[in-house]
This record gives structure tokens, sequence and C-alpha cells, in this order.
């Protein structure tokens, strides 16, 4: 048995809970690898409306087991509150969500740092969460830093209080700035109890004895790979490897044991905070689709940028991740427009190419868009692929043309059910 991936294709905000949510019950196991509380998974169902930022989409499920792996960087605050959301839904979850004991923890301090750094960098600044998310991972590669599997031994205080003092001496580079500490580690170490009543297991052996036990598991991504610490727009990128390779890292498995990877990406394209963002709309027709979209981050509730869709992008993530199915989300949201554009290929440096290049905060790109009709009509009837308006279809099959991956779901809206499948593929 192998391990399935989902994962974002765009720079996050592709929708990808709701999809998590509905394979689910296709899986034994749903896993996540990496990112933090800096995302925001949202789903709808039953008229209710749950965002998840640490635990996996597949909570909801029931008999479902739901681990936190090891890349994943925890913040047990957070955790606590979603937690005590899931109680108050009647979500019973204590004996389903695991949590890897080499996940890093993130520090009341590590946000201190985290929000002193951003402020300090003025008209620089690359968006940050400020949730404590780079902080954590520097301390993580610098080898020093807290894991869940800490809280449980001897020596826990004395090495907070020594990373502690360590961020407290990193502080005096910035300007101080509003933040009650005390009253922050308060809460932190009264959250630990909570995590300490959940089930910690050796991420490695667990997900790799499941897989030799043919358990279907699930692997749920964060954030997009466009964010991806190496292949993204950085510096504007989030601290983790976001695309199918961190799954190997962030899970503990090798990559011969990675089986479908399904890509989620907007029929446009939205990105949250500073950096390119080659077919960003920033007139009236980028605040239509805001609007229509209702393109507010899930985890800042800051407004999202907005443009169409960019296919020299989307190949690009493709490829990285080795995508071998496509999931269309929002498309509904275009239902208003006369006329969709798509970005075929960049005009930059003299010449047009559908590669990215090095740096795209280096280039003036103009994208190169391509047309189609609009089919000005409302999905929400639409229950099976050939229900859907022609113009929809001819859009979808053009997409898919272009970017050579099979699409094999389209979301028509943001309730569990409105969900078409163009193609079901066996999960394997």
């Amino acid at each position: 048995m192998r391990i399935d991936v989902i994962l974002g294709l765009q720079w996050g905000d592709e929708g990808k809970g709701k999809i998590v949510d509905y394979l689910a019950t296709q899986y034994d196991i749903v896993a996540r690898f990496q990112g933090g509380p800096n995302a925001g998974h949202t789903l709808k169902f039953d008229g209710k409306k749950f965002v998840l930022h640490t635990i996996p989409s597949g909570i909801f499920r029931e008999n479902l087991i739901n681990l936190i792996g090891n890349g994943v960087v925890l913040d047990p605050i957070t955790l606590q509150k979603e937690l005590n959301a899931l109680r108050e839904a009647g979500v019973h979850y204590s004996n389903r969500l695991l949590v890897a004991r080499k996940a890093h923890l993130i520090m009341p301090t590590h946000r201190l740092l985290d929000a002193a750094s951003e402020a300090a960098k003025g008209h620089a600044k690359i968006g940050s969460t400020l949730k404590g998310i780079g902080p954590t991972y520097m301390d993580k590669t610098g080898r020093n830093g807290l894991r869940v599997g800490d809280i449980n031994r001897a020596n826990f205080q004395e090495k907070y209080e020594a990373l502690k003092a360590k961020h407290l001496t990193l502080m005096q580079l910035y300007p101080a700035i509003d933040f009650n500490l005390e009253a922050e580690e308060e809460k932190w170490f009264a959250s630990l109890e909570i995590l300490r009543s959940l089930q910690h297991v050796d991420g490695e052996y667990f997900i790799n004895q499941a897989l030799s036990e043919d358990k279907r598991i699930l692997a749920e991504g964060a954030q997009g790979s466009m964010l991806d610490i190496d292949f993204g727009t950085y510096p504007y990128v989030t601290s983790s490897n976001t695309i199918t390779a961190g799954v190997c890292t962030g899970l503990g498995v090798a990559p011969d044991k990675i089986g479908q990877v399904i890509g989620i990406t907007k029929a446009y394209c939205t990105r949250v905070g500073s950096g390119p963002f080659p077919t960003e709309l920033e007139n009236e027709t980028g605040e239509l689709l805001r609007k229509e979209g209702q393109e507010f981050g899930a985890t800042t509730g800051r407004p999202r940028r907005c443009g169409w869709i960019d296919l020299p992008q989307l190949r690009y993530t493709i490829m990285l991740n080795g995508v071998t199915q496509l999931v269309i989300t929002k498309i509904d949201v275009l239902n208003i427009f006369n006329t969709i554009e798509a970005a075929t290929a960049y005009r930059y440096d003299g010449k047009i190419s559908d590669q990215l290049p090095y740096d795209l905060c280096d280039f003036n790109i103009e994208p190169v868009y391509k047309s189609f009709p609009g089919w000005q009509q409302s999905l929400e009837n639409a229950s099976d692929y050939d229900e859907l308006p022609l113009a929809a279809r001819t859009y979808l099959e053009k997409l898919e043309d272009l970017i050579g991956v099979p699409i094999t779901m389209v979301s028509t809206g943001p309730e569990r059910n409105q969900l078409i499948l163009k193609e079901v593929k066996e999960v394997v």
C-alpha cells in the first residue's frame, strides 16, 4: 500500500480542507505533514463553518485516525482552541487524534520574535502570519528546538528556559513591541495539559507500520506549493517544504511509498500577503473576484489578492509535485463573468516563455492571456459534470489540455455536497 497526497498548487487557500473531508471516507488515516497554525483549512457542512489550523481535516469523519506529523510545528494554545471547538460540535476525537513526538513546539517567545522581526522590516515585510512559524523552524534547523516528546521529560522546564533565554537575547536586536509575554506563557503552560492528554506516537514507525498493514493513508499538506521554502517565490515563502517531497521528511516515509498526488487549484488565483503575483488584478475585476469568492484569510482575516488563473505557474507546481489528478475549486465564483481569462505564458526579458524565471521578484512579467466565454448562470443545481453549462465544461476541458493532467473533481460551492466528480480514479 502507498500513501496518497493532497496539496495546494497555488499560494494556498485552494480549498484543501473540503476535499480532504470528502476523500477521507476512502482512507483509514489522514496525516498532516508540514506547516503549522499559519494554515487555515475551512470546511462547511450542515450549515456550519469549521476552520482547522493544526488538526487534519479528516477529524470530522467517524472512526478515522488523524495524525499530526513530525513535520508540523504545533502551538498548544491554538490546538486547545481547536479541540474546544470540536467538543462543542460534538466531535469525539480523543482516541482518533495522534501527535508525533518529533513535532516541534511553538513557544510564546517564537511568536514574540516573529512579530518583532516582521515589524522591523517596515516596507520589506514578507507577510508573515505572526504565528511564530519561522522562528520555530529556525530553532529546528538550529538544533535546539523543543519537541512534543519533551513535555513529558524531567528536564523539560530546563530546556524551555534555556531556549526562552536565547530568544530574549535575540529580542535585543529589535525595537520593543506590545506583547504580554507573562500572560501568553501562562496560557501556553496551561494548554500543555490537553496536549499531554492526547496519544503521542513515534510517527515514522506508526505510519510505516500502517502501510505494512495495508492501511489507506492520505497525507494532507498546508499552504500552497508556491510557498515552498525551496521552490516558491522566495523570500516570500513559508518555512517548510509544501510540495510532495515534504511528505517523506514530514512523515518519515520513503519516496517509493508515494501513490496518487492530488493537486488542488482554484479556477482563478489568489495570494495573501506580500510577494510576486503575475496575474494579480488591481482593478474592479480583482475586487469582484474577492467579493464573489469571499476572499479573506481563514487564519489572518486579511483580504486576499485576486487574479486570473496562471497556467505557467500551475504547470510548474504540477511538475514539482508529480501531480496525477487535479481538483478545480470555486468555479462558481466565475458565474458572473462575461469573459474569463487564463494566462498561458509570460512575456519577460524580451521573450515569451511558459517557464517561471529564477526569481519572480526580479522580473517585470506580463502575462499572455487566452480568453474564454463565461456561462453567466448559477451552478447550484448541477450535480453531474454533464449538467454544467457548455461554456463551463469548455473552460475546464481546455484547462485540462493546457495543463496535461486529468481533472477528477470540480467544486461548485463551499458546502460538503457541492462537489462534482468528473472522473473517479481508484485509490491505490
